[in-house]
């Protein structure tokens, strides 16, 4: 959008500035103006990232956690209740149709992010 507006101003120049050096300078900061804009965007992006991606105990710990109770809610169902059941002691099953899409969506995420500390993305 700002690259629309740069060429019908730079035509002005001539209009208000006799000084042809002068001009120069000025169309040339005004040519440069979005992509400046863009390098200062990307840069404030990037330091964003950066701040983000130290993180905390919390927001690192929180997909372990969570694989962890599903480990847990799969080892109930189909191991400690089943042992159990041999000896005649009956445990309630923990639910797999709520536990299983978010496995699905962890181990799919999981291998992006083994990609990328593979790449050496990642911490």
């Amino acid at each position: 959008m700002l690259e629309a507006l740069i060429a019908p101003v730079t035509g002005l120049l001539d209009k208000w500035i006799p000084d042809a050096t002068e001009k120069q300078k000025i169309a040339y900061k005004l040519s440069t103006l979005s992509e400046s804009y863009a390098q200062e965007l990307a840069i404030a992006q990037i330091e964003l990232n950066k701040a983000e991606a130290q993180g905390n105990w919390f927001q690192s710990s929180w997909r372990p956690a969570t694989g962890w109770v599903c480990v847990l809610g799969f080892a109930v169902n189909f191991l400690i209740s089943p042992l159990a059941a041999g000896f005649g002691i009956d445990i309630p099953q923990a639910d797999t149709s709520v536990m299983m899409p978010v496995l699905m969506g962890m181990l799919g995420l999981g291998t992006m992010r083994s990609a990328e500390r593979i790449k050496g993305v990642g911490k």
